[in-house]
């Protein structure tokens, strides 16, 4: 017990949290040489390809006579939620900061995490041997933040290796052995999990009191769910069958139980019921940004429901519930904590199960009032009532902290400039700005403010924000008309002073993004009966004159003629008389829209 540390390695995004990671699995000996690459604790195709961290991994290293259980986690505000289920399973805290960016807005997120946990924090600074690298500068910003000595830093190049055993000691020496529980009853607090075909549910668990091992009966607390321990053991990182867990461990249970919902991030594992407290668990993350899921064939219903069951098992910020479009058949409308986690949570669908999807567009949350003074929650574009009976709407805002460079100010002030914003006060930490702001929450998802704060900055602004609270907004429903028919996928709520705005960049978007017909297609914005914007895209023209060689006109106004009858009756069909027609639209212009 007095020889595990527990801990994880927090950092803003591209810090190198993963590069680190990477050489304390090798001075560790945990994976062998021949078989590293780089981002190893990325077990995601998708992680590595994108080249950041989107699933907290847990893995088991040995150092001397002591076992170090890292967690490592991911560094993009969309993620938060894992970090904060990492700091609730380990005693310290590891802080990376890059020495060529400073001091980021989500570095001090995730501080302020670690100090709610109670954890005890290490500062490191990264990449000291880049060119770009301010060390001193980055120094005097994490003593400053820290209250600490900055001659009591640690430096590394996680790329090289430089300094990185210093760490391992550092992690020995400061951070606190778990409490020796070994005589109490069981219990171990699920922070992750994921399903396997043949062990059911595999539970992601640290052990704070008691042991466990194969075949010793399970009770989850909250879901009351029982089972029986199919498997345990630890991560290096792949799973690793072990004889038990004991106290102060981190490690895996299969539970054997096959229904998703029944194992619950944040529950606590028991051998039996008993009359203790369960564990602490988490607070539920409340979804940012809503979109509806449908998939392209009607019969792979039933397997995106199995998918977003067993996704969420992985993904605890992910929740669901059916939803119907006319035109689209049934899916699902699932809440989100941001547009790069809806972005992830599309692509692994697609790629883990197989899935083909229709996305609608983002959307945030709402409240409405009608006329029969009812309070309504909106959620997508199609629960929005008729705008004829709205007496109000509310939205919510948000406290946002953006933290720059001085040399990126006068930037980073005219992007904020560009939302609707108030700006609350301005600090300083060292050479950069943290400015304050109050802000719709709404700006932020529909305008996606964090790539373009990443645009004006170069890349070195970044930032964090906390919901504050609803307010009073006059909002309408923009509907799009595709051949005369609403496009419900393509709808969206909007302040009424931008409406007319929207309407004509939304139909450009779709003039670019659809592909021509044999006829001419409108593409129509409205609020309610009121068409505010409209494109055409034109009819798609083969040269049926092309073969002619001369002659005469009337043989070329016969092919014309013909080829103008034939497209009447392409556009017919397509529009029977006295109804609304409906285009096949391919799923990656939705995914073409979604991505804008």
């Amino acid at each position: 017990m007095e020889n595990i540390r527990n801990f994880v390695i927090l950092a803003h995004i591209d810090h190198g949290k993963s590069t680190l990671a990477d050489r304390l699995l090798e001075l560790t000996g945990t994976i062998e040489l021949k078989k590293m690459r780089p981002q190893f604790l990325d077990m995601m195709p998708l992680e590595r390809e994108r080249g950041i961290t989107i699933k907290m991994q847990p893995v088991r290293m040995k150092f001397e006579n002591y076992i170090l259980n890292l967690i490592d986690t991911p560094g993009h505000v969309d993620f938060s939620y894992e970090v904060s289920r990492a700091l609730a399973a380990v005693e310290g805290a590891i802080l990376l900061v890059d020495a060529t960016k400073g001091i980021q807005a989500q570095t001090i997120g995730n501080l302020e995490l670690a100090k709610n946990q109670n954890l005890a924090v290490i500062p490191v600074i990264n990449k000291i041997d880049s060119p770009q690298a301010n060390v001193a500068q980055t120094q005097k910003e994490i003593a400053e933040l820290l209250k600490v000595d900055p001659s009591g830093i640690i430096s590394v190049s996680a790329k090289s290796g430089a300094n990185v055993e210093q760490v391992i000691k550092v992690v020995i020496d400061k951070f606190s052995s778990p409490k020796n529980k070994e005589n109490e009853p069981f219990q171990a607090l699920v922070f992750d999990s994921k399903y396997d075909s043949y062990k059911g549910v595999i539970a992601y668990v640290r052990v704070f009191s008691g042991s466990i091992k194969k075949g010793d009966k399970i009770f989850l607390m909250q879901s009351q769910a029982a089972g029986e321990a199919k498997e345990v053991g630890v991560f290096k990182p792949e799973m690793f069958s072990c004889g038990n867990l004991g106290s102060g461990e981190i490690g895996y249970v299969a539970t054997g139980i096959k229904v998703p919902g029944q194992v619950k991030v944040g529950d606590t594992i028991a051998h039996s019921v008993f009359e203790g407290e369960p564990l602490p668990g988490y607070k539920e993350p409340k979804p940012m940004v809503f979109l509806s899921v449908y998939p392209q064939e009607s019969e792979d219903f039933e397997l995106l429901k199995n998918s977003l069951e067993r996704l969420r098992l992985n993904d605890a910020a992910l929740t669901f519930k059916p939803d119907f479009k006319d035109g689209l058949g049934r899916g699902f409308q699932c809440g989100l904590l941001g547009l790069l986690h809806a972005e992830i949570v599309a692509e692994r669908l697609k790629r883990e199960f197989g899935l083909n999807l229709i996305l609608s567009t983002p959307s945030v949350v709402y409240k409405v009032r009608t006329s029969k003074e009812k309070e309504i929650i909106v959620y997508t574009s199609a629960d929005w009532p008729d705008q004829s009976e709205i007496t109000g709407s509310q939205e919510l805002w948000i406290e946002l902290k953006v933290l720059c460079p001085m040399s990126h100010l006068g930037h980073t002030l005219e992007l904020l400039e560009t939302i609707e914003s108030k700006q609350l006060k301005t600090e300083y930490l060292a050479e950069k700005a943290q400015l304050t702001y109050e802000v719709p929450l709404r700006e932020v998802v529909t305008k996606n403010l964090y790539d373009k704060l990443k645009g004006v900055s170069q890349g070195f602004a970044s930032m964090n924000y906390e919901i504050t609270g609803w307010r009073e907004a006059e909002l309408a429903k923009l509907d799009i008309l595709i051949l005369g028919r609403k496009e419900e996928a393509f709808s969206r709520i909007v302040p009424i002073k931008e409406a007319e705005l929207e309407g004509r960049r939304a139909v450009e978007k779709l003039k670019e993004a659809l592909p021509p017909q044999q006829f001419s297609v409108p593409l129509q914005a409205a609020i309610g009966s009121r068409i505010i914007a409209r494109e055409t895209i034109g009819a798609r023209r083969k040269d049926v004159l092309a073969p002619l060689y001369g002659g005469d006109y009337s043989r070329k106004r016969k092919l014309l003629e013909r080829q103008k009858k034939g497209k009447k009756e392409l556009k017919e069909k397509a529009m029977p008389a006295g109804r609304q027609g409906r285009l096949k639209i391919p799923s990656k212009v939705f995914l073409e829209i979604f991505k804008n």
